[in-house]
């Protein structure tokens, strides 16, 4: 914990709008986590009650509030729909790193919508944050997301054997990393620049 709070920023792409949580977010955030098929890689079960909702809305306010990361609600500007969200999590201003992490739902697959949500993430916290390293992980069979974050930059460093449990199978994870001095924050492959406001 860094124990100063890290307020959680409100990002726009052309595309797309990322922002903090509020609590009415809770139906659209238990409709994702609750789907099976999105949380098939997952290194968790769905859920299946709606308070898991209501509590990740309150730890995304106490990561803020204690200065660990900043987890965003990503809706789709152009009808407003919650599509998923993207984060930053164990945020070390000693060693300028944090791991990265998104969910989107399937009905927004393929369209580059995470790639886009992703960059405009990195963008600002490599700006605000002065970060040198992100970490990212993924499933060794969630071969999607690993093209996300091989779009991004971040290099594929190794493998985890058998860390995850996922469905009562047990998994290997691949582990990335994105370095400051690779970062390259244009957009790329369709994705539209980023602005950052505040909220």
């Amino acid at each position: 914990m860094t124990g100063t709070s890290l307020p959680t920023p409100t990002l726009h792409t052309v595309r797309l709008r990322l922002r903090p949580f509020d609590d009415g977010d809770a139906n659209d955030l238990f409709a994702l986590h609750s789907s099976a098929y999105v949380l098939r890689y997952w290194d968790s079960p769905p859920w299946s009650d709606r308070v898991r909702a209501e509590r990740f809305i309150a730890a995304c306010r106490q990561m803020a509030e204690a200065g660990t990361g900043a987890r965003l609600a990503v809706d789709r500007v152009d009808d407003g729909t919650f599509i998923g969200w993207c984060g930053l999590s164990r945020w070390n201003p000693d060693y300028r790193s944090a791991s990265l992490g998104y969910c989107f739902a399937d009905a927004a697959w393929g369209h580059g919508y995470a790639t886009e949500a992703a960059r405009a993430l990195l963008r600002w916290a490599f700006d605000t944050l002065d970060l040198n390293r992100v970490q990212a992980e993924a499933d060794t069979r969630n071969v999607a997301s690993a093209r996300v974050l091989e779009k991004l930059g971040f290099v594929r460093e190794g493998t985890l054997r058998e860390d995850c449990v996922v469905n009562g199978e047990v998994s290997d994870s691949w582990v990335y990393g994105l370095i400051r001095r690779e970062w390259r924050p244009s957009a790329k492959l369709g994705a539209a620049p980023s602005v950052v406001t505040s909220r």
